[in-house]
């Protein structure tokens, strides 16, 4: 396991908090963090604000445990839609938006969570964890969203911080394992304090919890976070990915082939 990364920092108003959060998070080993920016409509929260950036963060970046690297800081837009409407923030190409390297969305209902799997250029789906899940989620949505690339999303903090709510995370995590399997899934911290972040060692063992296999759950803090960054650089740059393969030539096509030998292959 190398590379780990949690999406999940919420971005706190106060820098010095921040700071420790993402202080914390290095010294426990993750190599890249997103700080979370929500855009939440039932709490009138609309404006798309301009990300921190990593220098206005820190003058020094802090150094990852057991690496001699800096920790790097990405930025994340989440949105929490309960109406198709709110989604269009994210076709608006604003001004703030394009500095932000990783779309979330967080559907409160069924049609949005279909909406959002198969039409949304997002990265991630956010599953709630902190009470019973509002509608089913169906295979066909997961399916499509797996193969676009959108990775799903689960908190562990709430399931360490109250009963009731890891209740919940474990039952909605199972509902969605029995469709997805394992695969496409992000745990994330949503930690608002230091002591609440857990090592990625601690967080792969948390995801058995979740229904997860041994090797579903250290991909989940670390190989498939890695691969909602580049989902998020294929989206930001060429809003896709192009594979080229080189055809074979033809003995008429290749020219190092003799003109003698030609005429005879032709005979």
């Amino acid at each position: 396991m190398a590379g780990f990364v949690d999406l999940n920092i919420p971005h706190l108003p106060e820098k010095e908090s921040l700071q420790k959060l993402v202080a914390s998070a290095a010294h426990l080993g993750y190599s890249t963090v997103a700080i979370n920016y929500v855009i939440d409509y039932e709490e009138k929260k609309k404006e798309v604000v301009k990300p921190i950036s990593p220098s206005e963060l820190f003058t020094s970046l802090p150094m990852v445990q057991g690496k001699s690297k800096p920790i790097k800081i990405l930025s994340r837009l989440t949105l929490v839609v309960s109406d198709p409407s709110h989604c269009n923030i994210l076709r608006a190409r604003s001004t703030n938006i394009k500095f932000y390297d990783i779309f979330a969305v967080f559907p409160k209902n069924g049609k949005l969570f279909h909406v959002a799997c198969t039409t949304l250029d997002v990265d991630l789906v956010c599953i709630n964890v902190t009470e019973k899940l509002p509608f089913y989620i169906k295979r066909p949505s997961v399916n499509v969203a797996m193969d676009r690339g959108i990775y799903f999303e689960l908190v562990y903090v709430p399931a360490i911080k109250d009963s009731t709510m890891r209740r919940y995370t474990i039952s909605n995590a199972l509902s969605l394992m029995q469709i997805c399997r394992g695969k496409n899934i992000v745990l994330s911290s949503a930690a608002e304090k230091p002591l609440q972040l857990r090592g990625p060692y601690d967080v792969a063992n948390l995801g058995w919890l979740f229904g997860l296999s041994e090797s579903n759950a250290k991909a989940a803090v670390s190989t498939n976070g890695r691969a909602v960054l580049l989902h998020g650089e294929a989206r930001k740059t060429a809003f896709g990915v192009v594979y080229t393969m080189k055809k074979p030539r033809t003995p008429d096509e290749d020219d190092s082939t003799p003109a003698t030998k030609k005429v005879k292959m032709a005979l």
